[in-house]
């Protein structure tokens, strides 16, 4: 896969899965423009291990969220780099309750982020990606979008709205050349299960046919895949990550 020349944003790129695929597209060329939310410290750690690569790479303080501050910071990376090649939709919260105990912050927070931050980014490149007539959408869905999850409710509904507007999106775009893929992780040793008991991974990975908790370099590498060349006639897609969890 040969990225030259080309810009990636990556949203929540600063650690993760995220910043997994920064470093994968990177790696094969692409200049790299990461949003994330946080610590400034966090950006400028993952944009210095970025710029090993050899490529252009800007870090950029952006709640996805904020439909006006997601507007500011696309036409900030199209001045920076000169234009937006793929676009990333990985920046997610979770807030997990049972319903029974969940609050109505906790649900529009998590639908605030997770599924309206990819519609704010993907309505302010869409004109973009139409004007050069090329380009690839991703979006990180996640395996409880598609089956759901005790507790997650909220995470659950907002991923399984991503692979709605996945499917929307790319029928809008097809015909302009433009792919709009997801990929639907399963679980993934991220920082977050990483906090978890021996005992509640062990328990995890038993559920796995494939019997190990994925990397997010397993994602990264699919997400290349729909960025390439080679994935040009895949669009409307969502595929799972999981090590056969879902099947």
């Amino acid at each position: 896969m040969d990225f030259d020349n080309k810009t990636a944003v990556v949203t929540g790129g600063s650690r993760g899965i995220g910043l997994a695929i920064a470093k994968k597209l990177a790696a094969a060329g692409a200049n790299i423009a990461i949003l994330y939310v946080g610590e400034e410290n966090e950006g400028l750690t993952a944009k210095n291990e970025l710029e090993q690569y050899g490529t252009k790479v800007e870090q950029y303080l952006c709640n996805v969220a904020d439909f006006a501050a997601s507007k500011e910071v696309v036409d900030k990376v199209i001045s920076d780099f000169g234009g937006i090649d793929m676009l990333i939709n990985n920046a997610g919260i979770t807030r997990d309750k049972l319903v029974l105990n969940m609050d109505e912050s906790d649900f529009d927070t998590v639908i605030a982020v997770n599924l309206k931050g990819a519609f704010n980014m993907i309505k302010h490149t869409y004109k973009h990606f139409m004007k050069k007539r090329s380009g690839r959408i991703v979006s990180t869905s996640s395996i409880v979008g598609l089956i759901g999850n005790a507790g997650q409710a909220n995470y659950s509904a907002s991923k399984a709205g991503i692979i709605g507007l996945t499917k929307s999106v790319a029928r809008e775009l097809a015909g302009r050349g433009i792919t709009v893929n997801a990929v639907a992780p399963g679980y993934i040793g991220t920082d977050m299960t990483n906090a978890l008991s021996d005992k509640i991974k062990d328990s995890m990975q038993a559920q796995i046919p494939a019997k190990r908790i994925g990397t997010p370099e397993d994602v990264a590498n699919v997400v290349a895949f729909l960025c390439s060349d080679e994935a040009a006639y895949v669009t409307g897609e969502v595929i799972r990550v999981d090590g056969g969890l879902a099947i």
